[in-house]
């Protein structure tokens, strides 16, 4: 059913308004009509999506996506949860793949060009992840002169070394689960980008590394859909709101980041 209605979108046929430049009937109607929704997430971020040996997802993310499903009417048993690379969620949302995307997506001008932002629901940062016996490193500055691995493709690494330690040796591996390999056998000193990430493998890794802290740049995570789906985003702010004021917010960024340590902030305000 899901699939009949990106087909019916592609051929027109929208309501008129925000919702014909959006291409099709808003994210709202067609929970409606479908009950079901795409998804889309990470799958391989601890703590935010992750894919579980039994084919489950677990993370903030996730617990955020299910609650606005659940105010768009649709059952956690009619998700279908869709693996969006950073570099693909653009064209996900475009191209109808995913009804929409909750995955570490920050908002940014850029970005708004192509799709519409819901939120932000989180503030992250990026910081810096360290062994947790490693006291010689406690802000950017002191990275010089050490060894900062980050994924291949990542701008988080370069802009350290552009912005606080020219002289940081930068490392890029194909992923993260490579970064915190060589960061725990001491081939590099430190792995850095958004600290809910981060918090997230320090809670699988209970033990070995710690978060320095360090605050490097504002991260608002937000919701994409469709460009013009002014009713959808509607929809997705009041859920957001909702999560917020009745706990759920706090009570799963706790359970995802608290183990590390990781201070959970305010929630943001809703970008109306």
């Amino acid at each position: 059913m899901a699939a009949t209605s990106f087909a019916l979108a592609a051929c027109g046929g929208g309501n008129g308004g925000d919702d014909e430049a959006s291409g099709g009937d808003s994210l709202v109607q067609r929970a409606q009509d479908a009950g079901s929704l795409k998804i889309g997430i990470k799958i391989d971020q601890p703590g935010i999506g992750l894919q579980t040996p039994d084919g489950g997802y677990e993370g903030f993310d996730v617990d955020v996506a299910k609650y606005i499903a659940k105010e768009l009417g649709v059952e956690e048993g009619n998700i279908e949860f869709v693996e969006t690379p950073s570099a693909q969620r653009e064209n996900a949302i475009e191209r109808g793949d995913v009804d929409f995307i909750v995955a570490s997506y920050s908002i940014t001008d850029e970005r708004k060009e192509k799709v519409d932002f819901a939120g932000p629901y989180f503030l992250a940062h990026q910081d810096l992840l360290v062994r947790a016996d490693d006291n010689s490193i406690t802000d950017a500055e002191s990275l010089n002169g050490k060894k900062l691995c980050s994924v291949r493709g990542s701008t988080s690494a370069q802009n350290v070394k552009d912005d606080f330690a020219q002289d940081a040796d930068l490392q890029e591996y194909a992923g993260y689960s490579e970064c915190l390999t060589g960061l725990e056998n001491g081939a590099v000193d430190a792995l850095t980008t958004d600290d809910t990430i981060l918090a997230g493998y320090a809670a699988q890794n209970a033990g070995k590394f710690k978060l320095v802290g360090a605050k490097l740049s504002d991260e608002n995570y937000g919701v994409g859909l469709r460009k013009g789906d002014t009713e959808g985003r509607t929809a997705i702010n009041d859920a957001i709101k909702k999560m917020q004021d009745d706990g759920s917010w706090e009570a799963a960024a706790e359970t995802w980041f608290g183990p590390a340590g990781y201070e959970v902030p305010q929630p943001p305000a809703i970008e109306q």
